[in-house]
């Protein structure tokens, strides 16, 4: 996907702050959380992202520990679906 429909849907009223079921070209599907940290713009301008994958949001929640995500680049994304 291009940058500028990642950051439409993340960006998108009410969707910023909802688990995203995304799915890849080469990897399995992941349930995730776009993190909007203080790099976002910079990351988003070379469509990489910023994601905390499922079994580490509740420890993101209680901390916002930037070392819980993961950057994955936005041309291996294949969808984005609201959970």
């Amino acid at each position: 996907m291009t940058n500028e429909a990642i950051a439409k849907f993340v960006e998108s009223t009410g969707k910023a702050k909802e688990h995203v079921k995304i799915s890849f070209k080469k990897r399995g599907t992941v349930v995730g959380y776009f993190v909007q940290s203080k790099d976002y713009n910079d990351l988003k301008s070379k469509n990489f992202w910023r994601i905390v994958i499922e079994p580490h949001i509740d420890a993101w929640k209680k901390s916002n520990d930037i070392n819980l995500a993961k950057i994955f680049n936005g041309i291996e994304i294949t969808s984005l679906k609201a959970v």
